[in-house]
């Protein structure tokens, strides 16, 4: 088993910066992609941003410029850097945990929302 803690929402006024930190525990591997998603009032849970433990990152067009992903492997933490923010970045962001040796395994965090608003 793996549990997520994050952290770092909050309500932050359009053109503002939050940082949202996710902290995994228990059986983490060495190789694994840590990930953020958003999910708004009424849709779907997207992928926001995704680091491999070899740093490697993906992120969704409507953040790329504005969302830095990072990592920090000896904390087993991922970082979310978010500037720029605007109204349609508010949402419950979650972290994810993702592995697949021995097997594939995907954890959840709890979420933590973000309110872009003035």
């Amino acid at each position: 088993q793996v549990q997520l803690v994050e952290s770092g929402g909050g309500l932050v006024q359009p053109g503002g910066s939050l940082r949202l930190s996710c902290a995994a525990s228990g059986s983490v591997s060495s190789f694994n992609t840590m990930s953020w998603y958003r999910q708004a009032p009424g849709k779907q849970r997207d992928l926001v941003a995704a680091i491999t433990t070899g740093g490697s990152t993906n992120y969704a067009d409507s953040v790329k410029g504005r969302f830095t992903i990072s990592r920090d492997n000896a904390r087993n933490t991922v970082y979310l850097q978010m500037n720029s923010l605007k109204p349609e970045d508010t949402a419950v962001y979650y972290c994810k945990y993702s592995d697949v040796y021995p097997y594939r395994r995907d954890y959840w965090g709890q979420g933590t929302q973000v309110t872009v608003s003035s």
